[in-house]
């Protein structure tokens, strides 16, 4: 005999985010341990050579952390003022620092020996970096200049002037010691060229630029500042790639993870957000209980740090599966073991029978009791916690054509359920079409047959739903409409390609089912 089929009420669930990739490889790093410091957390750098360790830049000294402990390896401390930006060298034995003190400062990072100071600068210094030739370092100043200075002489070879705001970001070139790029608080990015003592091309971010970062090849940088994220053609004199819009408050910082193929950026959002840097497609998000100023992450993704506005320092370690498997514990088990007390192969292994439970509404459907079946779906437990089990009972019913005779016939009480049933749930797009079903072939039932106060009361508690429903359906229609206009003339103004902008596609669900709204209510 076929066993009964019970109802289906799996359509109804609620959609879960993608399980891709990205996601299981970022949902491997553990639960961070929080660190709390004495103010804000400006900058975050990792050392490139092993332990990898990174230092936190914050209020008047640079703090260099062990990633696997968690705890203050050493103290960078000779600060009069707060200090900025402090960065590795390549080779992770030197560190440079800016500050308010207008100077640059040089230490080694095994020794805590301040070895430079680099004075000319006419005001706070907040970023600074090593050129790739590691005898160079650039600097960038609230004073409007961009500066290079010589390690080994300490003197100031060069000298940029052209910004009109703050600088505040910088990058050098990850192929030529002589490249450098600014963002400063005028809106402009610009490349300078130490052979020609000039800036090379400039572009227009939009806002104040707050992070640049160049990619791997030398001939991509990006620029972030507001809420977005701009990816501009080095060799083409600046020309737009893509914009990357994914965030809602200003973006502070820029950084690469997984062997460049990944770009991380931070913001006042409280977010994280993870790209694909092949398709600039965001393919992970990560959150965190306060705004983000600083980020980075240490070679082979191993641990990931955050800095936040209220002086937390959010460090993700990945945790690895050490925990042997079963054939891992069978092969230490029985190593040393005699032949005889090896385990046998020839065993046959019975599974348990689960006995298959059935529902109570389920088990009148079986029996034909269409009526009791609603009756089961429509106490408390159920509407409340499992709606999706009541409409998909509803749906059965109308599969076997069934519901008129299941709804007819009711009393005050069981039809007030209903009725509350259907004025919560109308409004769900996951529930609406089989809804709106059930509502029309329940006022077709009852519309001859005279009401109590309660059930009028809800019927017209029932016609406002629909109404404010029909309503929201309008203003959905209109707001996508504006947004069309809006894309359409941006499409038009602008040929370059313009990515992630606004996906006007996301209400999509919600107005194909909202739209269906036609119920009888008279």
């Amino acid at each position: 005999m076929a066993a009964f089929k019970k109802s289906n009420v799996k359509i109804y669930a609620n959609s879960g985010p993608n399980i891709t990739p990205d996601a299981l490889y970022w949902k491997k790093l553990g639960v961070p341990a929080l660190v709390k410091e004495f103010g804000s957390i400006d900058y975050i750098d990792f050392s490139p050579v092993e332990p990898y360790y990174f230092a936190v830049t914050c209020s008047v000294r640079v703090q260099i952390y062990n990633p696997i402990t968690k705890i203050v390896q050493k103290n960078l401390s000779r600060f009069r003022e707060t200090a900025y930006g402090g960065t590795f060298r390549s080779d992770g034995n030197l560190i440079c620092v800016g500050g308010d003190e207008c100077q640059v400062k040089l230490f080694d990072a095994s020794s805590k020996s301040l070895l430079r100071v680099f004075k000319g600068h006419a005001s706070a210094v907040h970023r600074c970096f090593f050129t790739i030739d590691k005898t160079h370092i650039a600097s960038f100043s609230d004073d409007k200049t961009v500066c290079m200075w010589d390690i080994p002489s300490e003197e100031k070879v060069s000298s940029f002037a052209e910004h009109t705001d703050y600088v505040r970001a910088g990058a050098v070139s990850p192929l030529s010691s002589d490249i450098i790029l600014s963002g400063g608080y005028d809106n402009i990015v610009r490349m300078y060229d130490a052979r020609v003592n000039t800036s090379v091309f400039n572009v227009d971010h939009g806002a104040p630029v707050e992070s640049v970062l160049f990619l791997p090849t030398g001939g991509v940088f990006l620029s972030a500042g507001g809420t977005e994220i701009r990816v501009w053609d080095a060799f083409a004199g600046g020309r737009l790639l893509a914009k990357l819009c994914q965030h809602h408050k200003t973006v502070t910082c820029l950084c690469l993870a997984s062997g460049n193929k990944r770009l991380l950026s931070g913001s006042l959002d409280r977010h994280v957000k993870i790209y694909d840097t092949s398709t600039y497609q965001v393919v992970h998000t990560l959150d965190y209980p306060n705004a983000v100023l600083s980020l980075d992450v240490s070679p082979g993704d191993e641990t990931l740090v955050a800095g936040m506005v209220d002086g937390l320092v959010s460090i993700s370690r990945r945790e690895e599966n050490t925990k042997p498997t079963t054939q891992e514990r069978l092969k230490v088990s029985y190593r040393y073991a005699p032949d005889d007390l090896q385990t046998r192969t020839v065993d046959n292994i019975v599974p348990e029978e689960k006995m298959n439970l059935m529902s109570k509404h389920d088990t009148c459907l079986r029996k034909f009791q269409y009526s009791k079946a609603v009756d089961c779906v429509l106490i408390p437990v159920v509407t409340n916690k499992k709606p999706a089990v009541t409409v998909g009972l509803f749906q059965e019913l109308l599969r076997r054509k069934g519901l008129r005779a299941a709804l007819a016939g009711r009393e005050t009480k069981s039809l007030s359920a209903i009725l509350r049933f259907l004025i919560k749930y109308i409004g769900d797009y996951r529930f609406t079409r089989t809804l709106i079903d059930v509502a029309n072939i329940l006022l077709d039932i009852y519309s001859e047959v005279e009401h109590s106060l309660e059930i009028s009361r809800l019927l017209q508690r029932l016609a406002e739903r629909v109404r404010e429903e029909e309503q929201l359906t309008e203003e959905l229609l209109a707001l996508q409409g504006a947004l069309q206009l809006l894309l359409s003339g941006a499409s038009m103004g602008e040929t370059d390609r313009v990515d992630n902008l606004v996906d006007s596609s996301t209400m999509q669900p919600s107005l194909s089912a909202k739209s269906n709204f036609v119920v009888n209510i008279t």
